[in-house]
């Protein structure tokens, strides 16, 4: 079928009404977490609610099934093509399961339930969430009771965020994770830390937001198709085919919270800034799983960002920036507090050894919560005790503990924190293919040249979007399937080095 077709081109049409309609409503949030009133949430909530209506009616339109049935049963498809369809097929017969009337509510309560979290949590308030999260509980079994085939609610949640994959993998991979990293993370807190009080000094906003956004502009994010805003908490969205944002947060007693979260967002902004231009607007136009998206805001973040090749590059220019707080500090010992080992309670701040702790926290409390083990009143005391149990530490209050992160409050319990360890995982793997393909990238990287890795990875990783499932992506690009091996190679040689482990 060629492109011309008008059969084809109906479809297109199709699929572009409903990437619009979607980037409509990443627009309304997009403003709801940056620059809404308060006093205007409730008529946002209401808002994206009618949204939700409008696009769910779309994307489940009976004449629409019989375009992708008309067009399925063709023998002249090409093979991106027959993915596109597939793809829309599988979308197509997951809204018609959900009740137009369900979408709606699950949008507006999505919207009113992270207004409320805006204030519950510098308030220290979890006992005003508590009935809100109970309905979220609610909806989401809801959600997930519509698909009885998924062994379970969270298989049904992680297979719409990581495609193909299951609780059991998840539990599998996380096991030896954190039989490996417990360990190690114990080594490192108890070996001599490196020094980190000039990172406690004054950094004015205004030129944190500069200096991050230099380095981003070096790494290939593209300000003409992006901006970068502020918010509560930091998040990159897609707003339409050439209008990818980003979001931070400034601390001016800590660097480190604006310029790593920048670096992470960016990561995430420059895989959709990548997508082939001719898959935007289809079902393809975009990242192809959570943990494949996360990949890519860990490996610039992290194995980009805080390496030693990073610093060499962006010390001068650093120091140059904050004179006064960096006058008695040398590149080395950037680099190293830029890394420091060190159980925190605030998954965000983490340092790489201890971060998949929090996750797999996350995710073993969104276990109990959907398998009924666990009620949502008993959830603030369940975080601490599971904190005790796997970091060793308490939070003094609920906003560093259970209302810490938003992802919860947004209308949703189930999937959304797998993809992070995932990404993690993938980060190392696709750098150490990268590596292989590009022999002195990390002498490009010491000269703050990033044309090899981010022409790699957007060959690779980037411009196919969602033509391969993410099993076949990891195949293709890095020569075998998804492996914990590279990435735990990396922190071993990495903070043995550093630690003199």
């Amino acid at each position: 079928m060629t492109q011309s077709d008008p059969q084809w081109q109906a479809l297109l049409d199709r699929w572009q009404t409903l990437a619009d309609l979607g980037g409509i409503g990443a627009l309304l949030g997009w403003d709801q977490s940056t620059y809404q009133p308060p006093a205007a949430s409730a008529g946002r909530a209401r808002q994206m609610a009618l949204l939700s209506r409008l696009r769910h009616a779309e994307a489940t339109d009976a004449a629409y099934g019989r375009m992708l049935d008309e067009a399925g049963g063709r023998g002249d498809l090409s093979p991106e093509q027959t993915r596109m369809l597939a793809v829309a097929r599988k979308n197509f017969e997951e809204a018609t399961r959900l009740p137009s009337a369900f979408v709606a509510e699950l949008s507006e309560h999505g919207g009113n339930s992270y207004s409320a979290w805006t204030e519950a949590r510098p308030a220290n308030d979890f006992a005003r969430m508590v009935p809100i999260l109970e309905k979220t509980l609610d909806l989401s079994l809801q959600a997930a009771s519509y698909f009885p085939e998924y062994g379970g609610a969270l298989d049904y949640f992680i297979d719409q965020s990581d495609e193909g994959m299951t609780a059991a993998q998840v539990d599998e991979v996380f096991s030896g994770l954190r039989a490996a990293l417990v360990p190690l993370a114990d080594a490192a807190a108890q070996a001599r830390a490196p020094r980190t009080d000039f990172l406690h000094r004054h950094y004015p906003q205004a030129a944190q937001l500069a200096f991050g956004e230099a380095v981003i502009r070096d790494y290939g994010y593209d300000f003409t198709a992006g901006r970068q805003d502020l918010t509560h908490h930091p998040f990159m969205t897609r707003l339409g085919g050439h209008d990818v944002r980003i979001t931070t947060r400034v601390r001016e007693d800590d660097p480190g919270d604006a310029l790593y979260s920048t670096l992470h967002e960016s990561g995430h902004a420059m895989y959709e800034q990548g997508v082939a231009a001719h898959l935007l607007g289809t079902p393809l136009g975009g990242g192809v799983s959570a943990g494949v998206h996360e990949s890519q805001s860990r490996l610039w973040e992290n194995l980009v960002g805080r390496s030693r090749a990073f610093w060499a590059a962006y010390f001068g220019k650093f120091r140059d920036a904050f004179p006064e707080q960096l006058a008695d500090v040398t590149e080395e010992e950037m680099y190293r507090a830029s890394n420091v080992v060190a159980r925190s309670l605030i998954r965000t701040d983490a340092d790489e050894l201890t971060y998949n702790l929090h996750v797999i926290t996350r995710y073993e409390l969104e276990r109990e919560l959907l398998g009924g083990r666990l009620a949502v009143r008993d959830l603030a005391d369940a975080w601490h005790a599971a904190y005790e149990a796997n970091l060793g530490l308490r939070a003094p209050d609920d906003r560093d503990g259970v209302l810490q992160d938003v992802h919860w409050y947004f209308g949703q319990i189930g999937g959304a924190f797998q993809g992070y360890t995932i990404g993690n995982v993938l980060s190392a793997q696709f750098y150490a293919a990268a590596k292989a393909a590009n022999p002195g990238l990390e002498g490009d990287i010491a000269r703050a040249d990033f044309g090899r890795l981010h022409g790699w990875l957007r060959e690779n990783v980037y411009a196919p979007g969602g033509l391969y499932t993410p099993t076949d992506l990891i195949q293709r690009t890095t020569g075998q399937p998804m492996t914990v091996e590279p990435y735990l190679k990396y922190l071993r040689e990495k903070y043995t080095e550093l630690y003199g482990l």
